[in-house]
Protein backbone atom coordinates (compact mmCIF):
# COMPACT_ATOMS: atom_id res chain seq x y z
CA UNK A 1 0.00 0.00 0.00
CA UNK A 2 1.39 3.33 -0.90
CA UNK A 3 1.37 6.59 0.81
CA UNK A 4 1.27 9.81 -1.45
CA UNK A 5 3.24 12.95 0.18
CA UNK A 6 0.40 15.39 0.67
CA UNK A 7 0.92 18.93 -1.44
CA UNK A 8 2.85 21.18 0.54
CA UNK A 9 0.17 24.19 1.69
CA UNK A 10 0.25 27.30 0.32
CA UNK A 11 0.97 30.14 3.66
CA UNK A 12 0.40 33.23 3.18
CA UNK A 13 3.19 35.80 2.11
CA UNK A 14 3.68 38.65 4.87
CA UNK A 15 2.60 42.17 4.24
CA UNK A 16 5.35 44.47 2.66
CA UNK A 17 5.26 46.98 5.57
CA UNK A 18 4.36 51.01 4.83
CA UNK A 19 7.74 53.26 4.07
CA UNK A 20 8.49 55.66 7.21
CA UNK A 21 7.24 59.33 6.70
CA UNK A 22 9.75 61.85 6.25
CA UNK A 23 10.89 64.30 8.72
CA UNK A 24 9.49 67.71 8.75
CA UNK A 25 11.66 70.36 7.95
CA UNK A 26 13.26 72.47 11.14
CA UNK A 27 11.17 74.83 11.79
CA UNK A 28 13.37 78.33 12.80
CA UNK A 29 12.88 79.74 16.36
CA UNK A 30 12.57 83.38 15.89
CA UNK A 31 14.21 86.54 17.88
CA UNK A 32 12.89 87.68 20.69
CA UNK A 33 13.98 91.61 22.24
CA UNK A 34 15.07 91.35 25.65
CA UNK A 35 12.33 91.47 28.23
CA UNK A 36 12.57 94.77 30.24
CA UNK A 37 10.68 96.00 33.26
CA UNK A 38 9.41 99.35 32.68
CA UNK A 39 8.68 101.81 36.06
CA UNK A 40 11.17 100.39 38.27
CA UNK A 41 13.54 103.38 37.54
CA UNK A 42 10.34 105.70 38.09
CA UNK A 43 9.81 103.84 41.74
CA UNK A 44 13.90 104.03 42.60
CA UNK A 45 13.31 108.05 41.99
CA UNK A 46 10.23 108.87 43.57
CA UNK A 47 11.51 107.09 46.56
CA UNK A 48 14.91 108.76 46.56
CA UNK A 49 12.55 111.99 46.50
CA UNK A 50 10.15 110.74 49.18
CA UNK A 51 13.23 110.43 51.34
CA UNK A 52 14.90 113.73 50.60
CA UNK A 53 11.88 115.60 51.56
CA UNK A 54 11.65 113.91 55.30
CA UNK A 55 14.85 114.74 55.63
CA UNK A 56 14.92 118.26 55.00
CA UNK A 57 11.52 118.51 57.13
CA UNK A 58 13.61 116.99 59.82
CA UNK A 59 16.45 119.24 59.89
CA UNK A 60 13.64 122.28 59.37
CA UNK A 61 12.18 120.67 62.67
CA UNK A 62 15.22 120.48 64.63
CA UNK A 63 16.50 123.91 63.41
CA UNK A 64 13.12 125.84 64.61
CA UNK A 65 13.52 124.32 68.29
CA UNK A 66 16.97 124.88 68.33
CA UNK A 67 16.41 128.51 67.99
CA UNK A 68 13.15 128.66 70.45
CA UNK A 69 15.59 126.92 73.03
CA UNK A 70 18.13 129.79 72.16
CA UNK A 71 15.38 132.48 72.52
CA UNK A 72 14.29 131.47 75.89
CA UNK A 73 17.51 131.42 77.55
CA UNK A 74 18.07 133.10 80.41
CA UNK A 75 20.60 135.97 80.89
CA UNK A 76 20.86 136.56 77.21
CA UNK A 77 20.08 140.09 76.13
CA UNK A 78 19.99 141.47 72.41
CA UNK A 79 22.30 143.75 71.92
CA UNK A 80 20.24 146.07 70.13
CA UNK A 81 21.08 147.80 66.74
CA UNK A 82 25.11 148.91 66.12
CA UNK A 83 26.36 152.29 66.36
CA UNK A 84 26.71 153.83 63.43
CA UNK A 85 29.32 156.19 64.61
CA UNK A 86 31.01 153.33 65.65
CA UNK A 87 30.95 151.17 62.91
CA UNK A 88 31.66 154.08 61.12
CA UNK A 89 34.99 154.93 62.85
CA UNK A 90 36.01 151.18 63.31
CA UNK A 91 36.19 150.94 58.96
CA UNK A 92 37.98 153.61 59.15
CA UNK A 93 40.98 152.68 61.31
CA UNK A 94 40.81 149.31 59.68
CA UNK A 95 41.35 151.42 56.09
CA UNK A 96 43.79 153.59 57.37
CA UNK A 97 45.86 150.34 58.63
CA UNK A 98 45.67 148.29 55.98
CA UNK A 99 46.57 151.54 53.75
CA UNK A 100 49.34 152.32 55.96
CA UNK A 101 53.00 151.21 54.46
CA UNK A 102 55.32 149.11 56.27
CA UNK A 103 58.12 150.50 58.33
CA UNK A 104 61.06 150.93 56.13
CA UNK A 105 64.20 148.97 57.37
CA UNK A 106 66.97 150.78 58.45
CA UNK A 107 70.11 150.85 56.06
CA UNK A 108 72.79 148.86 56.91
CA UNK A 109 76.52 149.78 56.17
CA UNK A 110 78.28 147.01 54.65
CA UNK A 111 81.97 147.23 54.13
CA UNK A 112 84.85 144.85 53.35
CA UNK A 113 87.30 143.96 56.17
CA UNK A 114 90.47 142.67 55.72
CA UNK A 115 91.33 140.41 58.69
CA UNK A 116 94.46 138.82 60.17
CA UNK A 117 94.08 135.54 61.60
CA UNK A 118 96.62 133.56 63.25
CA UNK A 119 96.70 130.48 61.89
CA UNK A 120 97.12 130.28 57.95
CA UNK A 121 96.44 127.06 57.51
CA UNK A 122 93.09 127.68 58.50
CA UNK A 123 92.62 130.36 56.05
CA UNK A 124 93.60 128.23 53.18
CA UNK A 125 90.42 125.98 53.78
CA UNK A 126 88.12 129.51 53.49
CA UNK A 127 86.24 130.15 49.83
CA UNK A 128 84.45 132.98 48.91
CA UNK A 129 81.41 132.75 50.04
CA UNK A 130 81.77 131.03 53.51
CA UNK A 131 80.12 131.92 56.62
CA UNK A 132 82.47 132.65 59.38
CA UNK A 133 82.84 133.60 63.33
CA UNK A 134 85.71 135.43 64.07
CA UNK A 135 86.75 134.56 67.94
CA UNK A 136 89.62 137.20 70.00
CA UNK A 137 92.07 134.71 71.47
CA UNK A 138 94.57 136.76 74.36
CA UNK A 139 97.85 137.72 72.51
CA UNK A 140 100.16 135.85 75.07
CA UNK A 141 100.27 132.14 74.96
CA UNK A 142 99.47 131.79 78.22
CA UNK A 143 96.39 133.54 78.38
CA UNK A 144 94.06 132.75 81.41
CA UNK A 145 90.95 130.91 80.95
CA UNK A 146 87.34 132.16 79.57
CA UNK A 147 89.72 135.29 77.99
CA UNK A 148 88.50 134.42 74.50
CA UNK A 149 85.22 136.22 72.65
CA UNK A 150 83.15 135.78 69.99
CA UNK A 151 83.77 139.03 68.09
CA UNK A 152 81.50 138.11 65.42
CA UNK A 153 79.12 135.41 64.10
CA UNK A 154 78.03 134.10 60.43
CA UNK A 155 80.47 136.76 58.72
CA UNK A 156 80.51 136.29 54.62
CA UNK A 157 84.07 135.46 53.10
CA UNK A 158 84.43 137.83 49.87
CA UNK A 159 88.14 136.93 49.14
CA UNK A 160 91.44 135.19 50.11
CA UNK A 161 94.34 137.09 48.87
CA UNK A 162 96.86 134.45 48.62
CA UNK A 163 100.33 135.17 49.99
CA UNK A 164 103.15 136.89 48.72
CA UNK A 165 105.61 134.55 50.17
CA UNK A 166 105.91 131.28 52.29
CA UNK A 167 103.55 131.03 55.23
CA UNK A 168 104.93 132.88 58.49
CA UNK A 169 103.63 132.97 61.89
CA UNK A 170 101.96 136.26 61.12
CA UNK A 171 99.04 134.29 59.60
CA UNK A 172 96.90 135.03 56.55
CA UNK A 173 94.30 137.90 55.52
CA UNK A 174 90.32 137.33 54.64
CA UNK A 175 88.23 139.77 53.75
CA UNK A 176 85.12 139.71 55.17
CA UNK A 177 81.78 141.54 54.47
CA UNK A 178 80.48 143.13 57.25
CA UNK A 179 79.03 146.03 58.93
CA UNK A 180 80.83 149.19 59.91
CA UNK A 181 80.43 148.97 62.98
CA UNK A 182 82.03 145.57 63.16
CA UNK A 183 84.81 146.22 61.02
CA UNK A 184 85.73 148.81 63.77
CA UNK A 185 85.51 146.25 66.30
CA UNK A 186 87.36 143.41 64.43
CA UNK A 187 90.45 145.97 63.79
CA UNK A 188 90.30 147.04 67.82
CA UNK A 189 90.11 143.12 69.00
CA UNK A 190 93.46 142.12 65.94
CA UNK A 191 95.49 145.03 67.53
CA UNK A 192 95.17 143.60 71.26
CA UNK A 193 94.31 140.02 70.60
CA UNK A 194 94.80 136.90 68.36
CA UNK A 195 92.07 136.54 65.64
CA UNK A 196 91.11 132.81 64.82
CA UNK A 197 87.54 132.14 62.75
CA UNK A 198 85.54 129.02 62.96
CA UNK A 199 83.27 127.85 59.75
CA UNK A 200 79.71 129.05 61.09
CA UNK A 201 76.51 126.71 60.80
CA UNK A 202 74.53 127.33 57.33
CA UNK A 203 71.08 128.68 58.45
Amino acid sequence: MSWSSPLPSSAPSPAPSPLPSPAPEPIGVPVFPPLRVRGSRHRLRRAVRRRRRAMAAGLAVAAAALAAVGARAPGRTDPGPADPGAVAATTAGAQQRNAAPPPAREAVDVVSAPVRIADAETVRLLRPGDRVDVIAAPDSPSGGAGAAHLVTSGARVTDVPRPRGPSSDEGALVVLSVPRATATTLAGAGATSRLVVTFAESH
